[in-house]
């Protein structure tokens, strides 16, 4: 039973007393419980006491009358932050509080409500979507690649939060300069619609799809609207800052023009914007609820002084004018812990060099009695662990990797390592370094990067990765494949899987709720942070408040390092947001401009004007995902020719042609070798392998499409 066929039983509230409850608040905390008969915006830096600030409301409102437990919805941004909720309200006295995600909320309202309202039960929720994903991916003509798969499917789930349809999507997309490598929008869009397709085919939903039913639910039927106003009389969200469109929606009709509305977040930790969070909701609160109040929460009790001192800093610090229209109306937080040691820069010469410093600075905080539990390592991208991986086992330092597989777990690194041991076994002889390399193109690497920040790129990187090693391995004097081998499979195996005290490895965005003693932020180069692939203000907003995020993970001890080198990477300062602060010293050798803001004066893109920086886009004199001209059939047939020839050639597809260079083909239809010729990405020997071949396919198609 639920809501409104559901009685409200008489609970009993032990909520400890008024003065009581108010008394374990500072002045801003105790102002957040005390306001009520209208709607309140929070905004909460880090560390400052959300959870508390929230949870003495429910209780106060509680103990005074002011609110019902019973009717009360505390909605949060993960499971574990609802039962973080939950249990400090039990420790409170209050019990009755529904405190759930959105997805969960939304779930328990339209299982009831849909068979009353459209006389059949609500489809069951897939647990099954990256097959989904891959079925219309197949569909469509562009493979099951893992990575690939996965990239589509959160832009599957961006689309659907951001409420995109997928006529709507292309034009979208290349708007909002959102990339998936490797995949023109057009082709997005076809993925995205055949997507659906086959969620129908299956009679499933995805997750997605609740908060997208529960809107067109409480649209499409007043009356259960209402029933669900009345037995919700009083709400708190958190993390408002990251909600999306959807999720607006479906709160807005949730709150209807009640007064008693509480929204917490932080502008300063808006970082899920590629996922399509908007925290203009949060910002734009007050003017959008007439009669609201805005309440700040501004001291931190997580944080010594100086680290709350670099974390401000970073916000402000190099800020351009368009920059900082994207930042909004945060706080400037107010350390009320003791004093503690200053932060700690350090540049190294290489990435593993700065791995092992790093290991050699967490062993000395270990031994200064710190568990290991209490010690975290931060870095931009999944990759950046390799090193630290190899640095901490080296020292048999324990560690555990969040969020993510441990790096030789990862497929693409165990596929490229099995195949390296064949090698050995079929070609023992071979040049180490020029044999590796092979084998690593044949997995998907390549010297030019891939665009966007999916997990093509984290796939690269990954490879990337083992390439560096390689190269350091060889200049270290392994001279042989066999020794190469043996080098990589000492280093998966002292990897063991860690138990109980142990480090954390985590992304700079897996690490935002969490806090740790000590804290070390690995790899802060201007080319990883800002990320390489961040161009505009908005985009160079969200990374400086991603570091941001990093620095108010650390309670006391804070180490920030960065390698002047890194594999093909261009020579790096230290991050544009930390250059010239204190301490960091001469670590400015270089502009804080960008190496693909220095490229982009070479070629500007034909139909969008924004600048070329990938090889492929430069190849096709327009971004990929901006194709223009280009007849999705007639890509569908190159593609199977393509797909037959590296089968029967026994090569992976794009050592035929990259998808690049098959997009031109199709957009040039050369008739001629001298024509084809002229396409960027095929030389002379492509030529004489593939000319007869691509030119029959382009004349058969034009034949078709006249008769």
């Amino acid at each position: 039973m639920l809501l409104s066929a559901m009685p409200l039983m008489v609970i009993a509230v032990r909520t400890q007393s008024a003065d009581a409850i108010l008394a374990a608040l500072d002045p801003e905390q105790a102002k957040v419980a005390k306001t009520f008969d209208v709607p309140v915006c929070v905004i909460a830096g880090a560390g400052t006491g959300k959870t508390r600030a929230v949870t003495h409301r429910i209780a106060y409102g509680a103990a005074t009358g002011k609110l019902d437990p019973r009717r009360t919805l505390a909605v949060t941004f993960t499971t574990k932050a609802a039962g973080t909720m939950r249990g400090r309200l039990a420790d409170l006295g209050v019990v009755g509080v529904q405190a759930r995600t959105i997805h969960s909320a939304a779930l328990r309202q339209i299982k009831f409500f849909w068979p009353r309202a459209y006389n059949c039960e609500l489809p069951p929720v897939s647990d099954s979507r990256f097959s989904m994903v891959a079925e219309a991916s197949r569909r469509v003509g562009l493979g099951s690649d893992k990575a690939l798969l996965r990239d589509l499917s959160a832009e599957i789930s961006w689309a659907k939060v951001s409420n995109v349809t997928n006529d709507q999507y292309a034009s979208l997309a290349r708007a909002e300069g959102r990339v998936v490598a490797g995949v023109s929008a057009t082709d997005v869009g076809r993925v995205l619609a055949g997507y659906e397709a086959v969620k129908r085919e299956c009679c499933v939903i995805d997750l997605d799809d609740i908060l997208l039913c529960a809107v067109g639910l409480l649209v499409q039927h007043r009356d259960i609207t209402e029933e669900i106003r009345n037995r919700y009389q009083h709400f708190v969200v958190d993390e408002y800052q990251d909600i999306s469109p959807l999720q607006h929606r479906l709160l807005e009709l949730w709150f209807g023009d009640r007064n008693d509305v509480c929204v917490v977040g932080d502008p300063h930790q808006a970082i899920h914007s590629y996922a399509g969070a908007r925290s203009d909701y949060l910002l734009n609160f007050v003017a959008d609820h007439p009669g609201a109040k805005r309440i700040d929460l501004v001291r931190n009790y997580r944080s010594t002084p100086e680290v709350i001192r670099l974390a401000n800093e970073v916000l402000v610090n190099r800020v351009t004018p368009e920059e900082a229209l994207e930042h909004g109306t945060g706080v400037t937080l107010v350390s009320r812990g003791r004093s503690g040691p200053e932060p700690i820069f350090q540049a190294l010469s290489d990435e593993a060099s700065e791995a092992a410093a790093v290991a050699m600075w967490i062993e000395s905080r270990h031994a200064a009695g710190i568990p290991w539990s209490e010690v975290a390592v931060l870095y931009r991208i999944n990759s950046q662990a390799a090193h630290l991986e190899t640095a901490l086992a080296e020292r048999s330092i324990p560690y555990l990797v969040r969020g993510s597989e441990r790096f030789y777990d990862r497929g693409e690194v165990r596929c490229s390592l099995d195949a390296l041991a064949q090698l050995v076994a079929d070609e023992p002889g071979a040049d180490p370094l020029p044999a590796f390399d092979q084998l690593l193109v044949a997995h998907g690497w390549s010297t030019t990067a891939p665009e966007g920040e999916g997990d093509i790129r984290q796939r690269w990187e990954s490879l990337q990765a083992l390439h560096d090693l390689a190269v350091s391995h060889v200049n270290d004097g392994v001279t042989t494949l066999e020794g190469l081998a043996a080098v990589f499979s000492r280093r998966a195996a002292t990897q063991e899987p860690p138990v109980g005290d142990a480090v954390t490895l985590a992304t700079l965005h897996a690490s935002k709720g969490l806090e740790w003693d000590v804290v070390a932020l690995y790899g802060i180069s201007d080319a990883m942070v800002p990320f390489v692939m961040a161009e505009t203000p908005a985009e160079m907003a969200s990374e400086r408040r991603l570091l941001h995020v990093g620095v108010t993970r650390a309670r006391r001890d804070l180490w920030v390092s960065y390698s002047w080198a890194g594999g093909n990477r261009e020579r790096q300062g230290i991050s544009r947001f930390l250059r010239g602060l204190p301490g960091t010293g001469d670590m400015t050798d270089r502009s804080p401009q960008h190496p693909r803001s220095r490229r982009a004066t070479i070629m500007v893109c034909s139909v969008c004007g924004r600048p070329l920086t990938a090889a492929k886009d430069r190849k096709l004199g327009h971004h990929l995902g901006c194709t223009v001209g280009v007849d999705p059939d007639l890509v569908d047939r190159l593609r199977q020719w393509r797909s037959e020839r590296a089968e029967a050639d026994r090569v992976p597809a794009f050592v035929i042609l990259t998808d690049a260079t098959l997009l031109s083909v199709a957009e040039r239809r050369p008739h001629s070798v001298e024509s084809l010729l002229q396409v960027p990405g095929i030389g002379r020997r492509k030529a004489d392998l593939y000319a007869a071949d691509l030119i029959t396919v382009l004349h058969d198609f034009s034949s078709d499409n006249q008769q």
